[in-house]
């Protein structure tokens, strides 16, 4: 007798978050979904974010307009996109599905920069507790999800949270102090963060001190 694969829900996504697992595609066609629970985990350290002057910079310049969670679809579907060096994605539709319900929920959160009304690039992730979960982000133009990642730090340590789960690693994510740690490390400093209380700011009151503070 065959068996019928399981259906995943928004709850049973959250349920495997607390554990330490998240899912992803093999492609952008692909029609099933894969729980990861890699040996070594990516943390970006809040406290030890390293913002670089010349950014810091840009982010305070005003080139920008930087929003959170008004255009989730817009984000996600920007991160599943084709990109030079990235002609696939893992993000396929279930996924998508799936991260619009959750933040439908107020579970999943983006971070939005735009410039003369046009999205150039974001990030988008799962909260949970004190902890928040980066999935992917995007980009469209130089430094635009460099922009979109200080803003989401600011966000973050604004709102308490304690833990940044990167998922890997990349030199994109090394300049700003992002390290590697175990996994049983990792689900040590998790189950710490979700018995953490924190709120996510969508539009946070010392948003650009927080920033100059970094």
């Amino acid at each position: 007798m065959s068996r019928r694969p399981v259906m995943i829900t928004p709850e049973l996504l959250l349920r495997a978050y607390r554990a330490g697992l998240f899912p992803m595609a093999e492609s952008r066609r692909g029609d099933r979904l894969y729980w990861l629970d890699p040996e070594w985990r990516g943390v970006l350290p809040l406290e030890g974010f390293h913002l670089p002057r010349r950014l810091r910079r840009t982010v305070l310049s005003g080139a920008f307009t930087v929003t959170a969670d008004a255009d989730f679809a817009g984000v996600i579907a920007g991160c599943a996109a084709p990109a030079p060096g990235r002609e696939d994605s893992w993000i396929n539709p279930e996924i998508e599905r799936l991260f619009t319900e959750l933040h439908e929920m107020g579970h999943a959160h983006s971070v939005e920069v735009w410039q003369e009304g046009c999205l150039l690039g974001g990030l988008y992730g799962v909260s949970l507790g004190g902890a928040f979960f980066g999935e992917s982000m995007f980009s469209r133009a130089r430094d635009v999800s460099k922009v979109a990642l200080v803003h989401l730090v600011a966000r973050l340590r604004l709102g308490g949270f304690t833990l940044l789960d990167t998922q890997f690693i990349t030199e994109h994510l090394e300049q700003f102090g992002a390290v590697e740690i175990p996994r049983a490390e990792y689900k040590a400093r998790l189950e710490r963060a979700l018995a953490t209380r924190a709120r996510w700011f969508s539009e946070p009151e010392g948003l650009e001190e927080m920033i100059r503070a970094l």
